[in-house]
């Protein structure tokens, strides 16, 4: 019973310590930054797809950072800043990994052989 008692002393100091106002929190700003890229891509709210590709990526990003905090309780002073490291190392592979899909994909389609059907227009 001693134990009990002493781990729920740790847990309230603890940084990890998340009440129901901070999940609640954390879930609203989740669900407004999902339904507003939603809205501006079904009601075409932005002329240029890629104006709206941008809102939706920045919106992304913030999500993100809004998980990170209030979902998985990260910040830079936890274990010594080793949680803050892993994050740069995860959004270092991030970017390598996209960057080089979206380039790998974009020489796949600049190098692809038409289609027997579009060839007729040519030459």
């Amino acid at each position: 019973m001693s134990d009990h008692s002493h781990n729920q002393g740790d847990h309230a100091a603890s940084p990890f310590h998340a009440t129901f106002r901070d999940y609640a929190i954390g879930f609203g700003l989740a669900a407004v930054l999902t339904a507003i890229p939603f809205w501006l891509v079904m009601s075409h709210a932005l002329a240029s797809h890629t104006a709206t590709a941008l809102v939706v990526t920045a919106f992304a990003v913030v999500q993100m950072v809004v998980h990170m905090i209030y979902f998985l309780h990260m910040n830079g002073k936890i274990e010594g800043g080793w949680n803050l490291l892993a994050l740069i190392f995860t959004i270092i592979l991030v970017v390598i990994a996209i960057s080089g899909s979206s380039w790998v994909m974009y020489h796949l389609n600049a190098n692809m052989m038409p289609l027997p059907g579009k060839m007729d227009g040519m030459g």
